[in-house]
């Protein structure tokens, strides 16, 4: 009897240990992969306290501690592409938790289920091209013979080149970008309003109250915490106003108002081969980023009572 029972137990015993394995091999191979592209790089950061030279390496280059930080703050480009990051980011923060929820709640009214998917479907697909792809139509729509000067200049606006001007670029960028991504980001409102109880709209209903009274005083309380923990993990990414979009957007000519803290290390690192100084700054700007995450995640946590773990 005990013989058959061990028998009985050994497949299963197998099945336990090659579902061990084979979950240890998934695990190492996210872990090696996390440490050759992820903590390995990260060597490169002593670049930044160095006067770096390729041919000695990090390890024998001259250690010059925090001269680049200071070279860095004192360098009146390094205000501006700052002023400019954080201008263009914190736009796109605001206006990318706006958009997409006024972009819910309306999408939300909708009754005819089939209309509703059909716009669904296409404003979530540009999220899915890319800024190489996206940059070439903005630039071709909004070029000196473009179809948008060829509309504005039916109301007597002076044709240009819209993406070279200094005072519109900003805007551009920001628009572009929120048209891109509100459909993506509305998903996660409309999932948020599936947890409002219906009873709510009903008995709203029986007492007189209006759909608008309804959106405000029932769908807006119960989507809170979704809306809270949006816009305050937001703000870990107050620094990245977007290197893709710029990068495929920007020309010399609005360096001074689209300029950001991305593209500007790429050119002191890879164009002008001033590695310690755009390391530097990259450190700097992935220091303030750190904090700023730390800090929405305590903020998320006291206010909507959000756990990573």
């Amino acid at each position: 009897m005990k013989t058959a029972l061990m028998h009985l137990q050994k497949p299963g015993r197998k099945r336990k240990s090659t579902t061990f394995l084979n979950y240890n091999i998934m695990v190492g191979v996210g872990m090696l992969w996390l440490i050759l592209f992820n903590i390995v790089p990260m060597i490169g950061i002593v670049m930044a306290f160095e006067n770096y030279d390729p041919v000695k390496g990090f390890f024998r280059s001259d250690f010059i501690g925090l001269e680049n930080f200071q070279y860095l703050f004192s360098m009146s480009d390094s205000r501006r592409v700052i002023v400019n990051t954080i201008i263009i980011a914190v736009s796109k923060l605001v206006l990318n938790v706006i958009v997409p929820l006024v972009f819910a709640l309306l999408l939300n009214e909708i009754r005819k289920m089939k209309f509703k998917k059909i716009v669904q479907t296409v404003v979530y697909l540009p999220h899915f091209l890319s800024w190489v792809i996206l940059a070439s139509i903005f630039l071709e729509l909004f070029s000196f013979r473009g179809a948008f000067n060829t509309i504005v200049s039916t109301f007597g606006v002076e044709p240009k080149i819209w993406f070279a001007e200094e005072k519109y670029f900003r805007q551009l960028v920001i628009f572009s970008d929120v048209w891109k991504e509100f459909g993506y980001n509305a998903v996660i409102y409309l999932a948020a309003l599936t947890g409002v109880s219906q009873d709510l709209y009903e008995a709203a209903a029986i007492d007189g109250c209006s759909r608008l009274k309804a959106v405000w005083h029932i769908t807006l309380p119960g989507i809170a915490p979704t809306i809270v923990v949006v816009a305050v993990l937001g703000l870990g990414n107050v620094l990245n106003a977007g290197f893709d979009q710029v990068f495929n957007l920007y020309s010399p000519l609005v360096y001074s108002t689209g300029d950001i803290l991305d593209t500007w290390v790429y050119r002191m690192g890879l164009l002008n081969v001033q590695f310690s100084l755009a390391t530097a700054a990259g450190l700097f700007k992935s220091a303030i980023s750190f904090i700023l995450i730390v800090v929405s995640y305590i903020i998320a946590y006291k206010a909507a009572d959000y756990k990573i773990f």
